[in-house]
């Protein structure tokens, strides 16, 4: 098994915070990768948050071919932070010549362009640069998107966050979201590396998903940019999210519906049965098969935890106004929030979304049973 860990606070912290609550549940990850996921930033990108931020691993080559390629469309760099590292790491971590994090400004022929238009444009790029590197090995691109920041590698999660020096001004973030990798491939690809990222949506997931290849199958029919990669089988879990979201313009409440929706027993007698009739119907093809306990973040800094019917994947939920924190193990949330009332930690069951909202004021509990939040008809 995996172990996962995400925090929101209403004041920027260090991604150590997540590494430390990583360490204490080593004893569910093999050390085998780590990555981390850094949203609603502070530090020096405080102020501009409107600035697409490039992160992935670079040779010296691949970052020449990075600048060039991004120069000829127009985009120059509004600040960055290069993280360069001894030539000789720790064990088990792989030799590296640059970690990158680099904000841009948009080109100047890019003002007048629709929101929605630049991003399926950033989209675009991200996956150039990354189709770039795996013809020449020489970049990893993680995410290309304003406000946020990605970082992984392969080897302990703690040695990994020494060696790159992870606690460091410029790297301060209200929301963060860490795996530390239990390895179930062959060859550890950090593409396959939670979190997931999408235009917004980001998941990780602690578990097997046994219905991967029709969910994969479905998904790349969609004729969506981004449903692409499925290194991991995981990696469906966050384009589900955002299919449900950004494509079907439903609510979180409906992703649990869309991933393990109810029996048609309960449908008959659920108050929107109707319309969750309609949409199991039709997202038949996306419905999950674990175990599986997945944490994840939305455009609006939202974060939240489901678990699929098995749930044979544990996960907590705790914390106090301001700061709250989702974790595999209690262990890992008492690393990070100590301080809190431990009677209000929550672990939710198989129909639960857990949400903790960009306020960080309170834990909001649905439950499938009950009506959606908007009325919704067939």
């Amino acid at each position: 098994m995996c172990r996962l860990f995400a925090i929101t606070s209403k004041e920027p912290l260090s991604p150590m915070v997540a590494v430390q609550a990583l360490d204490v549940m080593r004893e569910g990850h093999d050390g085998s990768g780590v990555g981390l996921f850094l949203r609603d930033l502070g530090g020096p990108f405080e102020d501009i948050k409107d600035a697409p931020i490039l992160s992935g691993i670079f040779s010296d080559k691949g970052l020449k071919r990075l600048d060039t390629y991004m120069m000829d469309i127009g985009f120059m760099t509004k600040y960055k932070l290069s993280i360069k590292v001894p030539k000789k790491p720790p064990a088990g971590i792989p030799r590296r010549d640059v970690y990158l994090v680099r904000a841009y400004e948009y080109p100047e022929d890019w003002d007048d362009m629709p929101t929605a238009e630049k991003y399926e444009q950033l989209v675009s790029i991200r996956l150039e640069l990354r189709r770039m590197g795996l013809e020449k090995d020489d970049m990893k691109v993680f995410s290309f998107w304003p406000d946020v920041i990605m970082i992984k590698e392969i080897g302990d999660p703690w040695k990994v966050a020494q060696h790159l020096k992870l606690d460091r001004k410029e790297l301060r973030a209200r929301v963060i979201m860490a795996q530390g990798r239990q390895n179930t491939n062959y060859d550890i690809n950090l593409y396959a590396c939670h979190p997931f990222f999408l235009q917004g949506y980001s998941t990780m997931t602690n578990g097997e998903n046994t219905a991967f290849v029709p969910i994969k199958e479905y998904l790349m029919g969609r004729n969506v940019k981004g449903y692409i990669g499925y290194q991991s089988d995981s990696e469906v879990f966050t384009h589900i999210l955002h299919y449900t979201q950004h494509v079907l313009g439903l609510d979180i409440e409906n992703y649990k519906h869309v991933i393990t929706p109810l029996q048609d027993a309960d449908l008959v007698k659920h108050p929107n049965g109707d319309f969750l009739r309609h949409l199991k119907n039709s997202c038949r093809r996306l419905i999950i098969d674990g175990p599986n306990c997945v944490i994840g973040c939305l455009p609006d800094h939202s974060l939240f935890m489901v678990q699929d019917r098995k749930k044979l994947r544990p996960g907590v939920v705790g914390g106090k106004p301001g700061i709250y924190a989702f974790s595999s193990e209690i262990c890992g949330l008492d690393a990070a929030i100590a301080e809190r009332d431990k009677s209000k930690d929550f672990q939710p069951m198989h129909l639960d979304t857990v949400i903790v909202g960009p306020d960080r004021q309170e834990v909001k509990v649905c439950c499938q049973t009950e009506a959606l939040p908007h009325q919704l008809s067939a």
